[in-house]
Parts: C-alpha cells; sequence; structure tokens
C-alpha cells in the first residue's frame, strides 16, 4: 500500500476541490495513483470534483503568427509568471511563432536549428532560448507548435498569452473570430460529437457508470429500491450524450448567442470550420508547489536541533 502523504492529499484537493477527507480516501483506493483517485472523486462527487482540473499548472506563453493562410501556434515555458511577462521573453516567444509558420520545421529540435539572433545572442533560436536562461536566471523551453497551410483562411485568437487559438475556416471574416473567441472560452475538444475520440468517450461512459453504481450502493444503504439495469444504462448512455454536445464545437451554445448553437450561428453567416486548434499554458503540465510553512517548519526543527 503506498504512503498517502498530505502534499498528495493537497495536490488533488487543488486538481478537483473536493473536500480533503474525500481527496485522502480517494488516494487510499487508488493505492496512491493521482489519476485513478481524480476519477474515482468524479465517480462519487460528480461535476464538483472536476471544476479546477482545468487549472494552469506551469508557467509560460503562447504565441501566433498569421501570413495570409499560413500560421504559426505555439507554446512555450518558463518557470514563474514573472518571466513570461519579460519583454525579451515575449519577443522570443513571437519570432518562434512567426518562425514555424515561415520555415516549416519538422519538429523541435528543427525549430531550435533555424537562424536568429537576439539580445546578443545567436546564430540560432536554440541558442538564442540558452543565451535567455543564462540572462533571466530561469529555465524556459519549448513544449509544442503547430503550423498551419491548408489553404483555408485562419482566425487567431489570444486571450492575454495563457490561451492561443487558430482556426481554418472558409467564409465570414468576423464570424471565424468570434468562433476563435468562443473556442478560448470554452475549450470544446472536437468540431462534432463524431469528431470526440473513442478514448474520451469511453472514460466519460466508465465515469458515468461508477456514478450510477455509487447511486445504487447509497439508494441500497438507505433501503430504497434499486433502479432497474434498463433504467440505469439509459442514465449512463445519457450523461455520455451530454457529455459529447458539451465538448463538440458545433452542439455548443454560442457565447455571444446563447439560444443558438455554434453550428447555427456559422450557417447564419454561411461560414464553415475545416479545423481548430488551441493551446493552453501548462495544460497538463504538473507545476511543484513548495508549501512555504512545512518549509519554514522544518527549518525551525532543524535549528532547534542543532542548539
Amino acid at each position: 500500500m503506498a504512503a498517502i502523504t498530505a502534499s498528495m492529499v493537497g495536490e488533488l484537493r487543488a486538481k478537483t476541490d473536493a473536500p480533503m477527507m474525500e481527496c485522502k480516501k480517494a488516494l487510499t483506493e487508488a493505492d496512491g495513483n493521482m489519476e485513478k483517485a481524480e476519477e474515482l472523486l468524479r465517480i462519487k462527487l460528480g461535476n464538483k470534483a472536476g471544476k479546477a482540473s482545468s487549472r494552469i499548472t506551469a508557467e509560460g506563453v503562447v504565441a501566433a503568427y498569421v501570413d495570409g493562410t499560413t500560421g504559426g501556434l505555439i507554446e512555450i515555458n518558463c518557470e514563474t509568471d514573472f518571466v513570461s511577462k519579460n519583454d525579451s521573453f515575449l519577443a522570443f516567444a513571437n519570432k518562434a511563432a512567426e518562425l514555424v509558420a515561415k520555415s516549416n520545421p519538422a519538429d523541435l529540435a528543427a525549430l531550435g536549428a533555424l537562424p536568429y539572433e537576439q539580445d546578443g545572442f545567436g546564430p540560432t533560436l536554440e541558442d538564442v532560448r540558452k543565451g535567455l536562461i543564462g540572462k533571466i536566471g530561469e529555465n524556459m523551453t519549448f513544449r509544442r507548435f503547430k503550423r498551419f497551410a491548408s489553404g483555408a483562411k485562419l482566425a487567431s485568437y489570444l486571450h492575454g498569452t495563457r490561451i492561443g487559438v487558430l482556426v481554418e475556416y472558409e467564409g465570414d471574416d468576423v464570424a471565424a473570430k468570434d468562433v476563435a473567441m468562443h473556442i478560448a472560452a470554452m475549450k470544446p475538444v472536437a468540431l462534432s460529437t463524431a469528431d470526440v475520440s473513442t478514448d474520451l468517450i469511453e472514460k466519460e461512459r466508465a465515469v458515468a457508470a461508477g456514478k450510477a453504481e455509487e447511486d445504487r450502493k447509497t439508494a441500497e444503504a438507505a433501503g430504497k429500491p434499486a433502479q432497474s439495469a434498463e433504467i440505469v444504462a439509459k442514465r449512463v448512455e445519457g450523461a455520455v450524450q451530454k457529455f459529447l454536445k458539451e465538448v463538440s464545437l458545433y452542439n455548443q451554445a454560442f457565447v455571444k448567442n446563447d439560444k443558438q448553437t455554434v453550428e447555427a450561428m456559422l450557417k447564419g453567416a454561411n461560414t464553415s470550420i475545416k479545423g481548430f486548434t488551441m493551446y493552453i499554458v501548462g495544460e497538463g503540465i504538473e507545476k511543484k508547489v513548495d508549501d512555504f510553512a512545512a518549509e519554514v517548519a522544518a527549518q525551525v526543527a532543524a535549528a532547534k536541533a542543532q542548539a
């Protein structure tokens, strides 16, 4: 049995907003597996456990560059929010996005090898990165990028420097820009329900089934009659269909007019979306969180021991 530490409980609570004791129970049941514990909390507590699951856990910026039908989107990470606002770091990120679009690098290594000079560093983008690390005193890394050159029109939207969206489309420029803003706000994972990955659907189905089983146990403990297998199956499928509508762009209520779907808005504007990409700074990265109080307490205890 894995040892469940206070830091593990705190990390799970930060991710899920679930009560501390529920987090500890879930981690114990999951034998310390953070992902499994998070899933168990969703089963027991429903959507309440997912409210904070998208919190950003690393620093950095997302930068975009668009020139006609060619574009680039990139995420570059750093250690602190302070550095993510540094002018040299921002100039570096914006140039990297431009190089993605104009030079079509095959991967991160090829991107770093492209010629670029800044702040007296060079002659490559990678050399500038290393130079800025020494100058600013903080690590920074290229995380991911995507180049757009399908021939479709491009609309970009940056929410500050933490969320970046590029949309490939045909039709009205204003409608496409509105969709890019909508994506940043509502964070769909696919264009339509048919485009949602099977893995994601099955994971959601497992959560819904687990929630139904938890409800059955609760009803049984209270002496209430359990729902039939047929009703349970319908509940599970209903939850999955609700999830699909919530995460597919076309089915989401349009943020500027929640009386219509994004699909209806696009149809009215005679506009079609070919695809989209959204980057959120630090998405999926676990950031080390220092417990300052615990650190001070440890230092005091060490000082007393030496006295």
